[in-house]
């Protein structure tokens, strides 16, 4: 099997490009089961930062130009100037420096595990994600678990919401005194109401269309819940506002947000969308008593802290590096063991075969014993002449070494070529149009 990553996120893709790629869970579904038909395998990460199609299968270039396809059918034709892909052991490592928050718009943040292991769960649950991603996934999930442990990345890391919360505090000086409206009931707006109560706001509101999930959360938070309905009406109250909902069409345009400012005086707002797609039309900004912030603009403002976390970073990159390497070696001896087993039998067929041809000319003028020393120093040959090349082939390392030997030893003895040879992982390091992921 052979590995494939593309897809595009905030370094190659701008918002508005990412954001017609951004589907329903229900969607998602259709689209890996259109490209994990059996031996295919597949899982999408959708963030608001990344859409990321991880691909296992025997024949790459035909899934590869199928998944282009897809991803040209939702974001435009586009969209494929600004993908990348990363091949055979490279698709590992973007995916393993993905799950350990190494490729964040916000380097360090804890969420991004999540949302792989959500990606995971939903390609399991559709049926597109067996043996191959299931042992890939799982160590992705096993670095990120070590980067966080045995490095501070996370300690100093800023999520999506604590930034937006840090932006706002910044614009009003503090917001002891400001009215903040919650726009959505989801876990970013979940992390954001946690954010804004240990920055000193008081005054919090959350709606949602489902009104039970913003009284939920408003519970657990200390804020309070008002109808969907009544959204406009709380705009005109509200000082500060954070969206993240999954409308597939933005809340607030320039029209309905500029029919309030006669009702709010005018007085500064600031609003701020954590959604892809956005919650905010970009044209609200052009209101002069709004300031409109969305996931791009909130990159920029955390690029500065960055500096912080570069040192943890470089060390989260060498634990990354190790713990792909030891993938790819399990996945050597993995695919080793078949051969070298055939190579025992091989080798034991053909002494045994040589010992029953000597005892047979030699007549009954041996002894047991003798008989028995005659086939232990068989068996001892065997052995020896294959010791090395099993040890070779055990211990291979990364780079795709041990696959170089399996096939060669396969090739050389003539085994069964059905037997599992090596599943090619080589392949172009990285194509990129519009730089990498």
């Amino acid at each position: 099997m052979e590995f494939l990553c593309i897809g595009l996120s905030h370094r190659t893709a701008p918002l508005v490009v990412r954001e017609r790629l951004a589907l329903p869970d229900a969607r998602q579904v259709e689209l890996l089961q259109r490209l994990a038909q059996a031996p295919n395998e597949a899982f999408l990460v959708s963030t608001c930062n990344r859409v990321e199609l991880y691909l296992a299968a025997p024949d790459m270039n035909r899934v590869r130009e199928s998944a282009r396809d897809e991803l040209r059918l939702l974001g435009g034709s586009e969209a494929l100037e600004h993908l990348y892909e990363h091949r055979g052991d490279d698709a590992l490592v973007h995916l393993f420096r993905v799950a350990a928050s190494l490729d964040s718009m916000v380097l360090g943040e804890a969420q991004i595990l999540g949302q792989v292991k959500d990606a995971f769960e939903r390609g399991q649950g559709a049926g597109a994600v067996r043996g191959e991603l299931t042992r890939v996934c799982a160590a992705a999930f096993g670095c990120a678990k070590r980067v966080r442990t045995e490095t501070a990345i996370g300690r100093a890391a800023t999520s999506m919401a604590s930034a937006a919360v840090a932006l706002a505090s910044k614009v009003f000086d503090g917001l002891g005194d400001k009215t903040v409206l919650l726009v959505g009931a989801g876990e970013m707006a979940e992390l954001a109401a946690r954010h804004l109560k240990q920055a000193g706001a008081t005054r919090l509101l959350v709606t949602n269309r489902t009104l039970a999930r913003a009284e939920a959360l408003a519970a657990e938070v200390g804020a309070t819940a008002r109808p969907f309905e009544e959204l406009f009406t709380l705009l005109t109250a509200a000082d500060v506002v954070v969206c993240s909902t999954a409308s597939p069409v933005p809340l607030f345009t320039k029209e309905n947000v500029g029919a309030v400012g006669r009702a709010r005086k005018r007085r500064t707002l600031l609003m701020v969308d954590l959604a892809v797609p956005r919650d905010i039309a970009p044209e609200v900004g052009e209101l002069d008593w709004v300031h409109a912030y969305d996931v791009d603009d909130i990159q920029k403002f955390v690029a500065d802290n960055a500096a912080a976390r570069a040192e943890e970073a470089q060390k989260a990159g060498v634990l990354v590096a190790q713990e792909v390497a030891r993938f790819v070696r399990d996945r050597a001896v993995r695919n080793g063991v078949p051969v070298l087993a055939q190579l025992r039998q091989r080798g034991e067929s053909i002494a045994r075969a040589e010992v029953e041809r000597t005892l047979s000319s030699i007549g009954d003028g041996l002894t047991d014993k003798q008989r028995k020393s005659i086939e232990a120093m068989a068996r001892a040959i065997v052995n020896k002449l294959l010791h090395e090349p099993t040890a070779r082939l055990r211990a291979v390392g990364p780079e795709h070494e041990g696959n170089r030997l399996v096939g060669a030893a396969a090739e050389l003895f003539g085994l069964d070529e059905e037997a599992p040879a090596p599943a090619g992982m080589a392949g172009p390091n990285v194509v990129a149009n519009g730089g990498k992921g």
